[in-house]
């Protein structure tokens, strides 16, 4: 039996250190989705604007998340601010402004790129019957483009969830390290527990992002009907 790895997930309670693990990741991400989903509003919105200064800056912010490495700027959050800047930062803490960060930028384009498809009609009624650009926004804008938005968002979310294993390498004992360390302890009695290990934390990723999937099938169902 000695072979067989499958023994290593119900021995003890490497079982409960998984679920333990899957839990920081899923923490790390629940927290930089609700503040990305929020601030990239905001950020999509300021997007819109026509202000040079502004459009530069938001470019300049929203290409530099894109481009660089999310490691990099995990890096840079973690030992960069805590070396050179003698900001005390966790790793969990680190990881939720990254992915934050992260999120928002993406977040914002989609939603400029939403409130930016809409038809000019929409702006010119809701100006004709005296809103103010925050109610225009508020009532009319926002509310007819976050239907285009709800497949992104959602493909925003599993796509943090999944990027949440590169907190390892900051020192997080997500569900990744957690399955690493048990392999290790493991290895010698059990060579092919890695097989095992991982495929159960393969599982447990896959059945924590089907139903967000699941949620915006039906969401698109129920507005196109």
């Amino acid at each position: 039996m000695q072979d067989l790895g499958i023994r290593i997930l119900i021995e003890g309670i490497n079982a409960q250190r998984l679920l333990q693990g899957l839990l920081v990741s899923a923490r790390v991400a629940l927290f930089s989705v609700i503040l990305s989903m929020f601030l990239g509003v905001v950020f999509g919105i300021i997007m819109t604007s026509r202000n040079r200064v502004l459009q530069f800056f938001c470019r300049l912010y929203l290409e530099a998340m894109r481009i660089v490495p999310v490691l990099v700027w995990l890096f840079l959050a973690y030992f960069g601010l805590s070396r050179n800047l003698h900001i005390n930062l966790s790793g969990v803490a680190a990881s939720v402004l990254v992915f934050t960060l992260w999120g928002t930028a993406e977040m914002g384009d989609m939603v400029r790129g939403a409130v930016t498809s809409l038809h000019k009609h929409q702006y010119e009624s809701g100006h004709a019957l005296g809103l103010t650009e925050v109610q225009l926004y508020r009532y009319v804008i926002v509310p007819q483009a976050v239907r285009r938005l709800v497949p992104g968002a959602i493909n925003l979310t599993t796509r943090m969830i999944k990027t949440t294993s590169l907190i390892i390498f900051i020192g997080v004992v997500d569900v990744l390290k957690t399955g690493q360390e048990i392999i290790e302890a493991n290895y010698l009695k059990s060579p092919s527990a890695s097989l095992w290990v991982y495929g159960a934390i393969f599982f447990l990723y896959f059945f924590l992002c089907m139903p967000i999937s699941h949620v915006s099938k039906l969401l698109e169902q129920r507005w196109q009907s």
